[in-house]
């Protein structure tokens, strides 16, 4: 995810985003919690069990996959993440399918890239859509190190952490399948977009991002695809994380920030999930509102104090495990499980 911060002053703030672990086997029960109505409004009325996130599980899965190294389009290491990934959501009882496509990059390169989505309950007509993006930047360019502008980074927080997140909540939905059906898309592609070095070649592209989810928002894996919203999430992991709602987000699916800025307070989490705008981030979730039209918000990190909005370690070769935290996994991963849960 990307880049160049506009500072807002009267204008809008844009951003182009772009120990040892446990085993990822799991429980084979899934503890509960129970949740109490409180002054949540009408319309958010609690279901009475909410499993619990695992923070340690959705760490393993992280670290899993930062030990295959960069999962850049086109590496053998991007193709044996993406077994492993199609493999542990179909051992957690997904129907899962893959859009293998050819993408085209800012700069002609040619990237070899895979979606991977995930159907939990697919009989179900009323459907809830997460996703991620499962691929990591082919470039340093933000490292302090010029000599590393051109090294593969380790994607620990800048992708692993969305799709760890979301591999638990498919362990967990294995174990106490939702009311609704669940779709959890891994969107390919992401990341590789305009290299910093690049700029003054190529213009400013914020296009050239996010390749997979445009993509997919042209041709989605089911004709007429239409759930009732959906939820990215994108640099989750760092200590100490701040989500503040994003500009798209609330531009095109205020009802769905409110509804999981709400439930991420109930759960205990409100000081993650702070009640302030953030800026206008170009991610997948731009592509699934404009063109796929399904209003889907944006969950990611904003750090106003460093270089370029999303911690110090973004786009450089310190995105590694070191940058995981199991507690801002647990906020957001328990966060998004009750939103689900609490879907009639």
């Amino acid at each position: 995810m990307m880049y160049k911060v506009y500072m807002l002053l009267m204008t809008l703030l844009f951003i182009n985003c772009g120990g040892v672990a446990k085993s990822d086997a799991g429980a084979k029960t899934a503890p509960v919690e129970t949740l109490s109505q409180g002054s949540a409004e009408s319309v958010m009325e609690p279901v009475a069990i909410v499993p619990i996130f695992d923070a340690d599980s959705a760490y393993s899965f992280v670290a899993r996959q930062v030990a295959f190294g960069p999962r850049v389009p086109g590496t053998v290491t991007h193709r044996k993440c993406a077994d492993y990934l199609v493999a542990k959501l179909q051992a957690y009882g997904a129907e899962v399918l893959t859009q293998d496509m050819e993408l085209k990059a800012y700069n002609g390169d040619l990237l070899k890239a895979r979606n991977i989505i995930a159907q939990f309950q697919p009989s179900k007509e009323e459907r809830i859509m997460l996703c991620a993006h499962w691929d990591t930047r082919p470039w340093a360019d933000s490292d302090p190190d010029k000599a590393n502008h051109y090294k593969p980074l380790p994607g620990a927080n800048d992708g692993g952490s969305g799709v760890g997140v979301l591999l638990e909540i498919a362990r967990q939905l294995s174990m106490l399948p939702s009311t609704v059906g669940v779709d959890i898309i891994l969107f390919d592609a992401e990341d590789y977009g305009l290299h910093e070095n690049d700029v003054e070649k190529y213009s400013s592209n914020r296009h050239s991002w996010a390749l997979g989810s445009q993509y997919w928002s042209y041709f989605p894996h089911t004709t007429g695809y239409s759930p009732r919203y959906g939820i990215l999430l994108d640099i989750v992991g760092a200590p100490n994380s701040v989500f503040h709602q994003e500009y798209y987000s609330n531009h095109f699916a205020p009802g769905v920030v409110r509804k999981v800025w709400k439930w991420a307070k109930k759960a205990g989490y409100a000081s993650y999930f702070v009640d302030e705008e953030g800026g206008a981030i170009t991610d997948d979730h731009l592509y699934v509102n404009s063109t796929a039209g399904i209003p889907c918000i944006d969950i990611i990190n904003y750090d106003p104090e460093s270089p370029n909005g999303f911690g110090q370690h973004h786009h450089t070769m310190k995105d590694d495990m070191d940058w995981i935290d199991a507690e801002t996994l647990k906020a957001v991963g328990q966060t998004v499980l009750t939103v689900i849960y609490n879907e009639k």
